[in-house]
């Protein structure tokens, strides 16, 4: 089938990529003339394992394009794909569809023939209703459907989870767009994919609904660490108790710093302002969001503790800085949070991370130094803080760590080695909800 992606964004390009390794002909549309340059030489502006490769793969197969121009592709196309950035707005939260509407009056524009039009953006309920109107209001003579199909990709595992997803949802209020959504997600069929069928409001809310509970479970877990700290327990054992139970699940339940990236964060405040003005309060998504930007800050207030409750004119070293391992995404990545709170308290930062330190240099104050890698990050560092779990983290020389820092002081904010083990080299170590009482409070307890 011949399907057009517009937006070469993280969504667009691997979705764009996947489809057509499954053997559709894909034309992936942006109008950043320099991005759209790059792809064609097979430069490709985001870091996701695997992409490069499909990308370029597909591309030599001749069924993977890329290009400025939308008005010739749709013309052609089977199904149009909206894929392009809906940011939260300023002010409210809000998500921002100023470029998905201006898609649909672009797409209006160049249809020939019946077409599906796919919102693959993640978009308020009611969104798909209002392409359709705008769509029709322009080309009342047009023969197309508007359809919902959410995306669930998870950054650093998004070919996995295109290839081999939980589900695929599809919105859609007619016999005719289902079978071409069928036509397209076909080649999934044998990795007996399960495809939900649904109305369209319904796909478009699902996918706010999904991201809301991953995030109140990364959220409650992080409250109950928090808990396991004061009461001496074990947070991920209290996780595997938890998680055993086929109810609940083991998945989303690692007690960190906070949630960040490009979709709880944005997600969770459009459901809240969708909910708010539709006169239904979604009050536990409205604590998950507050809950977890207040922990972002308290965990630099927990490296401060850790250095004896100041670090003025101390030196903290940052291993990782996206906000989670396998991307370069630095959008809302408790790095930022930590980092700000560090430097508000006087401290001086070295940071490392294999990816991320670009988008980092935008996104952090001018006085981080950027570092070659973990050794040269915790050379003469009073304080070694693991903000992210970069696999390359976790087998470190913890000697030659020693060795090359000021002082032995290790923060674990991801959990990633044993207490025992890191203090049996000397080190004064702090983790996250895995609490240790005093012997004469331990006792108290018992009696």
């Amino acid at each position: 089938m011949k399907i057009v992606m517009v937006g070469s964004g993280y969504v667009g390009l691997v979705s764009g990529a996947c489809f057509a390794d499954f053997g559709h002909d894909v034309v992936c549309v942006d109008k950043q003339e320099s991005k759209i340059e790059a792809l064609n030489r097979g430069e490709i502006p985001i870091f996701e394992p695997g992409l490069s490769e499909l990308v370029r793969s597909n591309a030599a197969a001749g069924r993977l394009s890329f290009t400025t121009d939308l008005a010739g592709p749709v013309a052609q196309a089977d199904a149009v794909f909206i894929a392009v950035g809906t940011p939260s707005r300023r002010g409210d939260g809000f998500a921002d569809l100023t470029y998905v509407y201006a898609a649909a009056r672009e797409i209006a524009q160049s249809l020939d023939g019946y077409t599906v039009i796919v919102t693959k953006s993640t978009v308020p309920v009611g969104t798909g209703d209002e392409v359709e109107r705008i769509v029709r209001e322009l080309r009342p003579d047009a023969a197309f459907s508007v359809a919902s199909n959410p995306e669930f990709l998870r950054e650093g595992a998004a070919i996995e989870d295109f290839k081999r997803p939980d589900r695929i949802v599809i919105g859609a209020e007619d016999e005719r767009a289902r079978e071409v959504m069928a036509d397209i997600y076909r080649p999934l069929y044998l990795n007996s994919a399960p495809i939900l069928n649904t109305s369209r409001r319904t796909a478009e809310l699902t996918k706010y609904a999904a991201n809301a509970f991953l995030a109140t479970k990364i959220t409650f877990i992080n409250e109950m660490a928090d808990l396991c700290e004061q009461v001496g327990a074990n947070v991920q054992d209290v996780a595997r108790g938890m998680g055993l139970d086929n109810r609940i699940g083991g998945k989303f339940l690692h007690a960190g710093p906070g949630y960040g990236g490009s979709c709880f964060p944005k997600d969770t405040l459009a459901l809240i302002k969708t909910a708010q003005d539709h006169g239904t309060p979604a009050r536990i998504v409205e604590t998950v969001a507050a809950v977890n930007e207040q922990r972002k800050r308290a965990m630099g207030r927990k490296v401060v503790a850790a250095c004896g409750g100041s670090v003025r004119g101390k030196t903290i070293a940052v291993l990782g800085l996206t906000f989670k391992p396998n991307t370069d995404d630095m959008r809302d990545a408790p790095s930022l949070a930590i980092v700000t709170a560090l430097l508000d308290g006087g401290a001086r930062i070295r940071a490392f991370d294999p990816e991320g330190m670009q988008q980092a240099k935008a996104a952090l104050p001018g006085e981080v130094v950027y570092c070659t890698d973990a050794y040269d990050c915790v050379t003469e560092a009073d304080a070694a803080v693991i903000v992210t779990e970069w696999n390359i983290f976790r087998a470190l020389d913890l000697d030659r760590v020693k060795q090359l820092m000021k002082s032995a002081v290790l923060v674990d904010l991801r959990n990633v080695y044993r207490a025992e083990q890191v203090r049996a080299k000397g080190f004064q170590y702090t983790d996250v909800g895995r609490g240790i009482l005093p012997p004469a409070e331990a006792e108290a307890g018992a009696a």
